[in-house]
């Protein structure tokens, strides 16, 4: 687990609006008005999901791993974790239009990539440095006693029963060749709405099982929109949505549904 006194904030689900990402940022003091790093040693999750559905998914990766290095050089922190989108986006760059046995989808990968936001521009710019830091991610984080992950499923347990043992076997997934494992791997990571009908007065609810398992007290999680799946008008989004009692914090504020993207600072 990781543990600092800098000031934590999360954030999710850029989808390539790298404007409105460095706007958020420079908002909240953690970068200056040239989009370089001024938060000193705060610390800054991202939690999935800066490609696709937006004008420069690349470009936002390239900020993210440009801003890791300056917040590391003054004691500072960036961490991201692996999203579903980025998942997709290498399977369509490793697989192709090559059909898929199991996937009713024409253009196999690259067919379903493009189906749910995937922009040729993020493709056709994906160079191998992208790929090593894709690659890299870790899946979830333990940070602050916050559980930290892209999607809101349980199904993260199927790669193993501690934050390590996932982060490794999701790596390992990444570098495999067989389509049907990668088929699985992209059903896993888009998996949502397992935590919405938590009781807290259920030693089984979800929630309580992810937290009992991988850790943490509250966890936080991108990936289902406020503005779609938590009935939040676009023109509403100022903050986050808190629910199961408290113990779960959606982050996505729909950017691309017309919301916005939210930086929250966590206690």
């Amino acid at each position: 687990m990781s543990t600092s006194n800098g000031r934590l904030y999360v954030a999710a689900d850029v989808h390539g609006h790298r404007s409105e990402f460095r706007e958020i940022l420079c908002d909240s003091g953690l970068v200056d008005d040239r989009g370089r790093w001024s938060g000193g040693n705060a610390r800054l999750w991202l939690l999935g999901d800066y490609v696709d559905r937006g004008p420069d998914g690349i470009g936002v990766i390239e900020d993210v791993r440009r801003l890791a290095v300056e917040a590391t050089a003054v004691g500072g922190e960036v961490g991201a974790l692996l999203g579903n989108h980025e998942v997709q986006l290498l399977a369509a760059h490793r697989f192709g239009t090559a059909s898929v046995t199991g996937l009713d989808e024409p253009g196999g990968f690259h067919g379903g990539w493009a189906r749910f936001g995937g922009r040729e521009e993020d493709l056709r710019r994906l160079a191998p440095e992208h790929i090593a830091w894709i690659t890299g991610l870790p899946a979830v984080a333990l940070v602050d006693n916050y559980l930290l992950v892209h999607s809101d499923t349980v199904r993260y347990l199927e790669f193993g029963s501690t934050v390590a043992d996932v982060n490794t076997a999701v790596s390992a997934t990444l570098e495999h060749s067989d389509t049907a494992v990668w088929l699985e791997f992209c059903a896993r990571m888009s998996d949502r709405g397992a935590f919405r009908d938590a009781e807290s007065a259920r030693a089984d609810d979800p929630v309580s099982v992810m937290l009992r398992t991988l850790g943490g007290d509250v966890l936080v999680h991108g990936h289902s929109t406020l503005t779609k799946y938590f009935g939040v008008a676009p023109e509403d989004v100022r903050d986050v949505v808190r629910y199961a009692d408290g113990r779960v914090v959606a982050i996505d504020g729909g950017v691309y549904e017309g919301g916005r993207i939210l930086l929250a600072r966590l206690a």
